[in-house]
């Protein structure tokens, strides 16, 4: 499974759509196997979703995110959780082992 973590410098960035990359995570039976990162190509209404649906993601890990994006993610498949921080890898690492905290509640 490919997870994308909206990230500022490999930390969770505040807000999805304005982080300055995506760092993807490949992963398997609980494992992190590869990891690469993406430039963000560009903020644009519905944009996103598409992209990196394109990508193979099937989970976006942000800080915040609006409620029309989380919906367009759902649209295409992709599990939303927000209101994560700290270290991509190690947020990674706790949704893996079940102890991110799921949530897909809107920026505020």
């Amino acid at each position: 499974m490919k997870i994308a973590v909206a990230s500022d410098n490999r930390a969770v960035a505040a807000h999805f759509g304005y982080c300055r990359e995506f760092s993807i995570f490949e992963t398997e039976e609980a494992q992190i196997t590869a990891v690469k990162t993406v430039a963000n190509p560009g903020h644009r209404p519905g944009f996103l979703p598409k992209f990196l649906q394109g990508l193979g993601i099937k989970v976006i890990i942000s800080g915040g995110m609006g409620q029309n994006a989380i919906q367009l993610f759902q649209e295409e498949g992709i599990q939303v959780v927000t209101g994560a921080e700290g270290s991509a890898e190690e947020v990674v690492q706790e949704y893996l082992q079940k102890k991110l905290p799921i949530s897909s509640d809107p920026c505020r």
